[in-house]
């Protein structure tokens, strides 16, 4: 075979990349290719968090293919049609894509096969290669999908990982093919502060740092607000800068508990993308509805501006949700504990609040997201009702002293220790000085309503 194209979707790495080997194994020469697909703007995901960390992928994508005589080409316009120009400006006989699980990439994948097919190409998709375990590689008996973790993860730790594929050595692009100039972050606006950056290069240098020094303290430090002992890695995931199959065996390769119980995140992901595979319409609508009669932005419209704003006078709250304004990234347990203050206390639609995460988050990936802020809210795999995370019960268990409140709450750095957490109860005086607001709400009071609101319902 002459030519082959390479589509780059979310997998912007050259390691543990199974498209791009096939591809440079049956072809003398390739055409790396992305397209920024208006389709994307028009559905609301292009943020500018992530559209910011893109283009550090896209750039540090191009540099690596250039230093092995290649290069990058970016094309804007409908994927399918972008895709045929380019295949047929290389004459090139076959394109080599991921799989990918959303309802939009399912039936995106079924158009460009069939427009291939029709000019005489073929559309390769290969497996494994965002996921460690590909969706629907597991299933149960009597599903097309697995609807509780703990049976998933059984079945999915059995399964043998292929080997990771080392990256080439050698890319050879045909001339000819044109290419649009590489985007770069400092023309975007609304950005965080804070945002790391992006691409294969920096996320194999913070992989091997956080491998080095902090895998094996994860089991017990994962939840640990201040320590931030997480790994940081889930934005290289989401842009495919790091490979999940590669993750999986240097993790096991390290071993320990941390090793162990990051490798179970790593299964949480696969298993969320095997429901959403499963289950498409999950991404809006309740996986097993309750007829919920939630709050609005309609209905709780200064509730919620107040969360967002992290404004709702509990500090652990607003602390996780000033990071996420300032880093365009927030802490696992945050993220938890301020979904269940929205939707369990505050009783606001669980779709608002995962509007407002993908508006924001980095790696704002709609399985994770969506069936995460479900598993919260009671309505997805897990519709335990009774699950409630008391913001004040997380803060003095996994903030202890209030060091993560007070970096990200300055108001109320004063307060020494877990006072922080209850400002409320600080002397009259000192209270007025903070600047500070008071709760927003009761915790029992937003509790006894969230169960008088599922009774009726």
């Amino acid at each position: 075979m002459n030519a082959s194209v390479v589509l780059f979707t979310a997998d912007l790495r050259l390691h543990d990349h199974p498209p791009l080997r096939a591809a440079l194994d049956g072809s003398r020469e390739i055409v790396p290719l992305f397209v920024r697909d208006p389709a994307v703007d028009r559905a609301g995901f292009a943020v500018p968090n992530r559209l910011a960390f893109l283009a550090d992928c896209l750039r540090d994508l191009d540099a690596g293919l250039r230093e092995r005589g290649g290069r990058l080409v970016v094309r804007s316009g409908g994927l399918v049609e972008e895709v045929c120009k380019v295949a047929a400006e290389a004459d090139a006989e076959a394109v080599h894509v991921a799989a990918d699980v959303s309802g939009h990439a399912q039936r995106r994948e079924e158009r460009l096969r069939r427009a291939l097919e029709a000019d005489g190409r073929r559309l390769q998709v290969h497996d494994a290669v965002t996921a460690a375990v590909p969706a629907g590689a597991v299933t149960p008996a009597a599903s097309d999908h697995y609807a509780v973790f703990t049976p998933y993860f059984r079945q999915w730790s059995r399964q043998p990982l292929r080997d990771a594929v080392a990256a080439p050595r050698t890319v050879r692009v045909p001339d000819g093919v044109g290419s649009e100039p590489l985007p770069g972050r400092d023309r975007l606006s609304g950005v965080s502060r804070g945002l790391a950056a992006g691409g294969e290069t920096e996320g194999r240098r913070r992989l091997a740092a956080w491998l080095r020094a902090c895998i094996a303290s994860y089991e017990e430090r994962h939840d640990d607000l201040a320590g931030d002992a997480t790994s940081r890695l889930s934005p290289h995931l989401h842009f495919g800068t790091l490979s999940p199959v590669e993750l999986v065996h240097r993790a096991r390769r390290a071993g320990g508990p941390g090793a162990e119980a990051f490798v179970r995140q790593l299964a949480w992901r696969d298993f969320h993308r095997q429901v959403l595979a499963a289950r498409p319409a999950a991404a809006t609508a309740d996986y097993r509805t309750k007829h919920d009669r939630w709050r609005t932005e309609q209905t709780a419209a200064e509730d919620i501006e107040a969360w967002r704003t992290g404004r709702t006078g509990y500090p652990v709250v607003d602390a996780a949700m000033r990071q996420l304004l300032h880093e365009g990234w927030m802490h696992n347990r945050g993220r938890l504990l301020t979904a269940s203050f929205l939707a369990k206390t505050l009783y606001v639609d669980w779709r608002v609040g995962a509007r407002h995460f993908l508006e924001l988050l980095v790696d704002g990936d709609v399985a994770n997201n969506q069936l995460n802020w479900q598993w919260v809210a009671g309505t997805g795999t897990d519709t335990r009702p009774n699950r409630v995370l008391n913001p004040l019960a997380q803060a003095k268990r996994y903030d202890p002293d209030g060091a993560y409140v007070r970096r990200w709450v300055p108001e109320l750095e004063r307060l020494a220790g877990s006072a922080v957490h209850e400002p409320w109860k600080a002397p009259a005086p000192d209270r007025a000085t903070l600047g500070y607001p008071e709760p927003i709400i009761d915790l029992a009071d937003g509790l006894d309503r969230f169960r008088r609101a599922r009774e009726r319902g």
